[in-house]
């Protein structure tokens, strides 16, 4: 996919804090049962490989931070080549995921991010799910039809969290629009920096298991504890 060529990208770090203040005011999350229900979302288009490795080492930190607050069940979602976009099974430990993502390479072909979207709106009808997180560099669809489904996430209570690589503005617009009309929030993070995605994926399973509670409870760890401590 292409990338804008902005000449002087700015540092994603100021975004993600916010992106994390953003998270920490959102209220409690409602659960169906013991364990929270998250739909992961990514671009496996060509341009998206290095990053699609770094989510593959990244997924088990979801779940161990997740766990700390009753455990979270996540499924797959992804899109790639000629209208492919295909969903796992729900899966409820990071090596069966890792499993899961290792055996999908990236092709080259266009955004489907309203497949996504419609599809956490149809898991949801099933059986509740707390959050989808996406992770993308691009849109190429009408942004009038992505903002119309992600209205109906936020209605029936589904944020989606979009994380955003480099600084493609047609990208970040539409990022921020679905993110504002579904409940949840947007963020940049760095091209090949696995600490700053790592940050806001352990925040959002954080939050999917446990809500406000279990995102605060990141401060016993030294990483978290500077995160936080930069957002003073």
């Amino acid at each position: 996919m292409s990338k804008d060529q902005a000449p002087a990208p700015k540092s994603a770090r100021p975004e993600i804090d916010a992106f994390l203040q953003k998270v920490k005011s959102l209220g409690p999350v409602a659960h169906a049962g013991p364990r929270g229900r998250l739909v992961f979302a990514l671009d496996a288009t060509m341009s998206r490989q290095p990053t699609w490795d770094t989510a593959c080492k990244l997924q088990a930190e979801m779940f161990h931070e997740a766990a700390r607050a009753g455990g979270l069940d996540i499924q797959l979602v992804y899109f790639r080549g000629l209208n492919e976009c295909r969903a796992s099974g729900w899966v409820a430990s990071g090596e069966r995921l890792a499993d899961l993502m290792g055996r999908i390479s990236c092709v080259g072909g266009h955004t489907q991010i309203g497949k996504v979207l419609a599809h956490a709106r149809a898991e949801h009808g099933r059986q509740r799910v707390q959050a989808l997180v996406f992770v993308g560099d691009a849109m190429e669809e009408p942004i009038d039809d992505l903002c119309a489904t992600a209205g109906e996430l936020g209605i029936t209570g589904v944020p989606a969290f979009m994380f955003q690589e480099g600084h493609d503005p047609v990208a970040e617009n539409g990022y921020r629009e679905i993110a504002r009309l579904s409940g949840g929030a947007y963020s940049r993070f760095d091209s090949g920096s696995a600490q700053q995605l790592g940050e806001l994926l352990r925040a959002v399973a954080a939050y999917a298991a446990g809500g406000r509670k279990a995102l605060a409870a990141l401060t016993q760890s030294a990483g978290a504890r500077a995160l936080l401590a930069q957002l003073k």
